[in-house]
């Protein structure tokens, strides 16, 4: 009888417990109380990645070459996302067409003296990972980029010119699924880990 009325107390004084204190726990958008008297709690969703150690010694030459094109890229994509946003801003407050069409000649050539010769000694496979973390810096695609400051001809021009050298300036940026590893490879550089 003892045993049976030990294991109904450890079984539902708990709860009661629970339930008289539930009105008192304030709703937060990672906490919330349900009517069952237990608590949810939700957690940001992970992604898991596969380790170094499980990969094949194939997987893990192409990992490592993705990984320094992708280190070697990311910081002009960080500076190509700073100023595109400045250049917009600028951009933006200028009254006339004579006037926004002169300051992006002079931007033009400041990005072109800073950047022409690292892009000029690019890979293929680089300029296109540098193309896509553009996409994910900005948010837009390099082509839409162009088209906003330089119009839509030269955005049509240089997407032609893009598909020459076997690049596509609208291809968008997508974590989710073809561009995982890079985004793996992007998060392990925030964080300030790997080489």
């Amino acid at each position: 009888m003892t045993k049976l009325f030990l294991f109904l107390t450890v079984l539902f004084v708990p709860g009661l417990v629970f339930c008289q204190i539930r009105d008192t726990i304030p709703y937060t958008n990672s906490f919330k109380i349900v009517q069952d008297s237990f608590p949810h709690v939700y957690l940001k969703e992970i992604t898991v990645y596969p380790s170094l150690k499980d990969m094949s010694r194939r997987q893990q030459r192409q990992y490592s070459a993705l990984e320094l094109k992708v280190r070697k890229v990311y910081p002009m994509a960080k500076i190509a996302a700073i100023k595109v946003a400045e250049y917009n801003r600028i951009y933006m407050n200028f009254k006339t067409e004579r006037e926004r069409k002169l300051y992006i000649k002079k931007a033009e050539k400041e990005l072109f003296a800073e950047f022409e010769d690292q892009i000029r000694h690019m890979t293929v496979s680089e300029g296109r990972i540098l193309i896509k973390l553009i996409d994910r810096e900005t948010g837009k695609s390099s082509y839409e980029i162009i088209k906003e400051f330089k119009g839509g001809f030269n955005a049509f021009f240089w997407q032609t010119v893009a598909r020459l050298f076997g690049h596509d300036l609208k291809s968008a940026y997508d974590a989710e699924n073809e561009d995982k590893m890079i985004e793996y490879i992007v998060m392990q550089i925030d964080m300030g880990l790997g080489r």
